[in-house]
Formats: structure tokens, C-alpha cells, sequence
């Protein structure tokens, strides 16, 4: 199970560490045909094929054409690695842009669906993002972007206060609930329960002082 520190010792984010690209080690010295970028995308596929179990530093090494060591010129953890694997994930869902232009309460509930549904999806596609939403703190700029989109999305109900906080809990909740359980909850029953959450959203709204 991953956790996220390992057992008997503290760690920091890595999106929070020194350096933008690469641990403390001279970049220049570090073995050449790699960079973090390519030893990302390599995990997101090892993850995939094979599942966060069995992951290792040593088979995504081999799948690399490298030695394990190899890997540490780049990340400084197997952790690490992992909080890059889940924001290049997070990285592939499609997020709703609000025009300018556009009305600020038209449409919150057709874009919240399907931002919902597009979660869904991508935990479908990438079983063992599920976990690690839950194991790291989520602050790379695909997972920030994710919230930024929501927060749009909740400002757009014309919620305030405590309703605003806990409408913003309650969606938080149920993808990470139902959105975890992608693959053993049905598709109707996950979109009877998200338009009965969005239900709730709306005629909270409606019953707001001033509506």
C-alpha cells in the first residue's frame, strides 16, 4: 500500500523541493538518453499495464533500458516519481472554460456533470490514480488547475459563506467516492447520483437571501 511518507520517515512534496527539474545531483553528470519528462510518462504506463502493486523503480528501469540507480539522477524518491505520475494524469482532463463574455450563472450545472464525468473517466482509464489522490497532497499544477476549475464552477452557483464551503466539500467528496469506485459503480447509478447532487447545488442556490 502506498502511503504517503515512507515508514518512519518525513517528506516533502515534490512539488514542494528545491530545483525545478531535478534533485541535488549535477545535471550534467547524470546518464544521458533521459530527463524527467520521459521517466514520467514511462511510470504513467507501467502503472497502467501492470497496477501500482507491482510497481517498482527496478521494472520501470528495465522497461527503460537502464539501471534503477539511473533514475536517481532525476527524482530523489519512488514517491516522487509517483506525485509526478499522478499530476501527468491529472493532466489529461479536459476542464471547463468559462467565455469572457458569458453569463456568470448560465450553464455551472451542465459544465460541473461534465467535469465530474470526464473524473470518472480518467480514474477508469488510470485505476491507481485513486489512491494516490488519497496517499499524496495533490498541489502539482494539473491537480491546482483541477481545483481552480471547480472553485469556477461553485462561484458560478452564487453560493457564499458556509454553503459555498459546503458545496465545495460535498462535490470534493463524491468524486473522490464515487470517482474512486469507477469501476464497480455503474454508469447510471453514478449520473442519478451526481444530478441529485447538483439538485441540491441548484435549489440551495434558489433559497439563498436575495435569489
Amino acid at each position: 500500500m502506498v502511503t504517503a511518507a515512507d515508514p518512519g520517515k518525513a517528506r516533502t512534496s515534490v512539488w514542494l523541493a528545491a530545483g525545478d527539474t531535478a534533485p541535488a545531483r549535477r545535471r550534467t553528470e547524470a546518464p544521458s538518453g533521459l530527463d524527467r519528462e520521459r521517466i514520467t510518462g514511462a511510470t504513467v504506463r507501467l502503472l497502467d499495464a501492470e497496477g501500482l502493486a507491482r510497481f517498482s523503480m527496478r521494472r520501470l528501469a528495465a522497461g527503460l533500458g537502464v539501471t534503477a540507480m539511473s533514475l536517481y539522477w532525476y527524482v530523489d524518491t519512488k514517491h516522487d516519481l509517483l506525485e509526478l505520475a499522478l499530476d501527468r494524469a491529472l493532466g489529461e482532463l479536459p476542464l471547463p472554460r468559462t467565455a469572457p463574455a458569458e453569463p456568470v450563472r448560465e450553464g455551472w450545472p451542465g459544465r460541473l456533470r461534465s467535469l465530474a464525468c470526464g473524473y470518472r473517466r480518467l480514474l477508469a482509464q488510470h485505476p491507481w490514480v485513486a489512491p494516490l489522490t488519497a496517499a499524496y497532497p495533490n498541489i502539482g499544477p494539473h491537480a491546482r488547475a483541477f481545483d481552480s476549475a471547480l472553485q469556477r464552477l461553485l462561484d458560478a452557483t452564487g453560493l457564499a459563506g458556509a454553503c459555498r464551503t459546503g458545496a465545495h466539500l460535498a462535490v470534493s467528496q463524491f468524486l473522490h467516492g464515487c470517482g474512486g469506485a469507477a469501476r464497480r459503480v455503474p454508469d447510471g447509478d453514478f449520473v442519478l447520483a451526481l444530478d441529485v447532487l447538483i439538485a441540491g447545488i441548484e435549489a440551495k442556490a434558489a433559497a439563498r437571501p436575495g435569489a
